[in-house]
């Protein structure tokens, strides 16, 4: 399906009380008719691009955002396919996500930056830095799928995500935002022999929840519109109501990954690398649940051999999970930067 776009592109909306306290504002910059959102905190020391993983919007960084910003000029981004960026329907893949954000760094923040990117946005952090080396300081890579989500092993081997992307598309594909509490009924192994859903009654209330907001706000992103679940559900509704589907499908059918090597990447990569690691296992009926595994990591290590490496007992997202370890970790890292990058 092509020709569509975000209803959303463009659009502004108040930011949380704690980031306007501490002098953060929402942005836009228009590359070649692509629309980026970003928010940009007062200046403060090295920039620092944070860039989430894939169907998560900048928002998801919002509880390490202020004590960042304490050390630096914290801009936070909203890749193509998301949030109030652009959708490109047709036009997704590591290179026109990754140039992109080579762009924001030029023409917007204008000096080398600390790039630190979750997820997907981890594999991009890493396109940049063999691509753009002079607009980068360095790169944080946060539990990044580097090698596992990469042809033919994403599909194959470690088909675990790749199932998960496939189910994002079934549930979001047809661009209904009333149905974007589906993504909760997908199931996670926790054993070779087991595995876990969230309970069908509590994803009904959630769907009935998102189509009374729906009623009530039409035209808005979707949410719960409750204040008594936690706040990570309704982050995930909400990013999935602003998430182009065929951003998901492009990693199915192949289209993201072009001639993009991580192993290539890694070996033109100078700058100091942090690499933080997440939880993970491995089933044989599933593959890898997780980004990576410890060979992946040690394969990071040996290609990249500046890279320094932290094991962190998190979930995915450690940045939402343990974020006071994240922004631990992060600042130590960029006070042993050279003084180039400030």
């Amino acid at each position: 399906m092509t020709g569509y776009r975000n209803p959303f592109e463009g659009w502004r909306e108040p930011l949380p009380p704690e980031l306007a306290r501490a002098g953060f504002r929402q942005e836009f910059a228009t590359f070649d008719g692509t629309v980026l959102s970003y928010v940009r905190g007062p200046e403060a020391g090295v920039p620092l691009l944070l860039v989430p993983g894939q169907m998560s919007l900048w928002s998801s960084y919002r509880r390490v955002m202020p004590e960042l910003a304490r050390r630096f000029t914290v801009f936070a981004v909203d890749v193509r396919g998301h949030g109030n960026s652009s959708w490109t329907p047709g036009d997704y893949s590591w290179d026109s996500a990754g140039g992109d954000l080579a762009r924001l760094l030029r023409e917007v923040i204008g000096r080398p930056a600390v790039v630190s990117g979750n997820s997907s946005g981890g594999v991009l952090a890493l396109w940049c830095a063999s691509r753009t080396p002079e607009e980068v300081a360095a790169i944080v890579l946060e539990d990044p799928p580097i090698f596992s989500a990469e042809m033919p092993r994403f599909r194959d081997r470690d088909r675990w995500v790749y199932g998960s992307l496939a189910h994002a598309v079934s549930v979001l594909g047809d661009l209904d935002p009333r149905r974007v509490a589906g993504i909760y009924r997908q199931e996670i192994p926790v054993s070779e022999t087991r595995s876990v859903r969230m309970p069908e009654r509590l994803v009904g209330l959630f769907d009935r929840l998102v189509a009374r907001h729906g009623r009530r706000h039409p035209g808005r992103p979707a949410s719960l519109g409750v204040r008594w679940l936690p706040r990570s559900l309704e982050e995930m509704v909400r990013a999935a109501s602003m998430f182009d589907p065929d951003f998901a499908q492009a990693f199915l059918d192949g289209r993201f990954y072009g001639d993009f090597s991580h192993e290539a990447a890694l070996r033109a990569t100078t700058c100091p690398v942090l690499l933080l690691h997440a939880n993970w296992n491995r089933y044989e009926n599933h593959g890898l649940v997780g980004a990576m595994d410890d060979d992946d990591a040690r394969r990071v290590r040996e290609l990249a051999p500046q890279t320094v490496y932290r094991r962190i007992d998190a979930r995915h997202v450690i940045h939402g999970d343990k974020p006071h370890a994240f922004t631990a970790a992060l600042t130590d890292f960029a006070a042993r930067l050279p003084s180039r990058s400030g």
